[in-house]
């Protein structure tokens, strides 16, 4: 049965329109042309998103989200996608849009990771940032 869940690390973190959210995130996978399997975001802090990406990523900065592709077979999708709801809140201050707004940003940008979109090149950031663009329309519930 696929299956999109929500969890909390660290955090208190209450997420809205959860079945809106699921519904939204499931038609962009299969507009894609993949299978949900499942997918897992976890909501946490900034401490324990800097942990995970020093010890699984070799990296020592902040970030707002980190995605790790789970998926065993192609076109169909495992995941776990880290959030930091203090990067969220943050980076909405200084794109000047709401929380909700930047929380479904970065939602949906860790979706298209397990996709197949990059965006380390500026080519790759272009395309991400449409795709983004063109799922974040869809959504037909509040935020």
């Amino acid at each position: 049965m696929p299956s999109i869940n929500f969890f909390e690390e660290d955090v208190n973190y209450s997420l809205k329109n959860k079945q809106a959210i699921r519904k939204w995130i499931t038609e962009t996978i299969l507009a894609e042309g993949y299978r949900l399997k499942e997918l897992n975001y976890i909501f946490c802090s900034d401490e324990y998103l800097l942990s995970i990406n020093q010890q699984y990523l070799d990296h020592n900065t902040y970030t707002d989200i980190i995605t790790f592709d789970n998926s065993a077979q192609g076109k169909e999708i495992t995941g776990d996608i880290f959030i930091s709801v203090e990067r969220i809140r943050e980076n909405a201050v200084k794109f000047n849009v709401t929380e909700v707004q930047e929380l479904h940003r970065v939602m949906i940008h860790g979706t298209l990771h397990l996709l197949g979109y990059k965006d380390k090149t500026p080519a790759d950031k272009k395309k991400m940032t449409f795709k983004e663009d063109f799922y974040l329309a869809t959504r037909n519930f509040i935020g």
